[in-house]
């Protein structure tokens, strides 16, 4: 009993505590922003797919900017500049909101809808930048679940702020939400910044160092290293086969009610439901989860997850079964899934660290995003009703996992 409570325990230190706090600040600085972005979304139904590939292809651009940057600054500098660029982007936009007119503010609204999926990706990824490079030996694997959980608590947060003053949007527009998103990213910002001076102190300077290398190294390894095409070529297809996932949920709810408010109350309890598993199963289980199953054997077992859910969609598509496969997949992801993919990365050269990791997670995942949506839209374009789609992303699902299976073994990581 005793070594099972050590092991409960083994993930609470001042580390992971600071890591976590660094955390919630961040997510709950995204979902604060994160309503507004769905807001803008919904004015802009017609333009979506034009917006989305506009936002890929902004990622594609601002990456090689990025790389630059980390060539020429310490991680302590990197975080302070990335995160002060968009802190001063937010109050463009507040101040952008109140000089234009009608006109100006749809357009407005478009920029800050594309600007929102950039921010989403770059600042988290930024973030777990500074994690995987200050916590790197085979211990700290225990410290994710700590982390995944601040982000967790801090998402909930944001949304419940959000929430709460949602009729200051029609008041005051972006005024309060930005401002909300300023003061959330700033503390974040200060809790990194003890976190590195804090590792430093204890360990080598290596992020104290300029990291050197080219604007392009992110996109170049990503096509010419093995072990991180395998990696992209992995979170590509995650993404993928969930927004497959969710496109065939949304069309299940769509035929289960016409009742704007009860679809959003169904939204809300499967939030919840997330929540309630996720929080504790980060905090008490992921760390011995990870290191009972090891690296290969989650990453493999990811595409089992979603060749189970595509199965039951085929068997019986029903309000129970999105319930199920959503709570199902979004739990696994964040309790087990991601933590797995952020310990790869913190196992992988300085550079790769830096620069691919950003770019996988920024491009490839919104890559992912794009070709989950033309998958489904060539096949309703080809006459293959949503009950059939799942039955056709099977196969895919077996891919996934084999190259999850080979990222281990091209990694080194048990």
């Amino acid at each position: 009993m005793k070594n099972f409570l050590n092991k409960l325990l083994l993930p609470f230190t001042k580390e992971s505590s600071l890591a976590g706090i660094f955390f919630f600040f961040v997510l709950s600085s995204w979902y604060v922003l994160r309503p507004v972005r769905n807001e803008m979304a919904v004015a802009n139904v017609e333009n979506l797919p034009l917006l989305l590939a506009v936002g890929a292809l902004s990622m594609l651009l601002v990456n090689p900017i990025y790389s630059r940057l980390a060539s020429k600054t310490n991680l302590q500098k990197l975080l302070i500049y990335c995160y002060s660029f968009f802190i001063f982007n937010l109050l463009g936009f507040l101040f952008a909101w109140k000089v234009l007119d009608l006109e100006g503010v749809v357009w407005l609204g478009r920029a800050f809808y594309i600007w929102c999926n950039i921010y989403s990706f770059f600042v988290v990824s930024i973030f777990w930048v500074v994690i995987i490079n200050v916590f790197r030996s085979s211990k700290t694997r225990n410290f994710y679940g700590v982390i995944m959980a601040g982000g967790s608590v801090g998402a909930l947060a944001g949304s419940e702020i959000s929430k709460r003053f949602a009729n200051s949007f029609t008041e005051s527009g972006l005024e309060f939400f930005s401002i909300s998103a300023i003061t959330l990213l700033f503390a974040g910002l200060c809790i990194g910044l003890i976190l590195i001076n804090h590792t430093n102190s204890k360990k080598n300077q290596e992020s104290s160092q300029p990291l050197g290398g080219a604007s392009f190294d992110g996109i170049k390894n990503s096509i010419t290293k093995k072990d991180i095409r395998s990696i992209a070529i992995y979170v590509w297809l995650f993404t993928g086969l969930m927004t497959i996932h969710w496109m065939t949920a949304i069309s299940i709810i769509d035929s289960w009610s016409s009742d704007s408010v009860e679809r959003i109350a169904l939204f809300g309890q499967m939030e919840q439901m997330v929540t309630i598993l996720t929080l504790p199963t980060q905090l008490l289980l992921t760390s011995i989860i990870i290191n009972y199953l090891g690296v290969g054997r989650i990453l493999f077992l990811y595409g089992v997850a979603f060749l189970i859910v595509f199965s039951v969609y085929a068997i019986s598509p029903t309000i129970s079964i999105v319930i199920f496969a959503t709570v199902f997949l979004r739990l696994f992801e964040y309790a087990i899934n991601k933590p797995t993919r952020e310990i790869v990365f913190s196992h992988l050269k300085q550079n790769d660290r830096y620069k691919s990791s950003v770019f996988i997670d920024t491009f490839f995942t919104r890559l992912g995003d794009l070709s989950g949506s033309l998958f489904i839209s060539l096949g309703n374009a080809i006459g293959i009703g949503f009950s059939l789609i799942p039955i056709l992303a099977i196969p895919i699902t077996g891919i996934f996992s084999y190259f999850g299976i080979k990222i281990a073994k091209e990694t080194k990581i048990y």
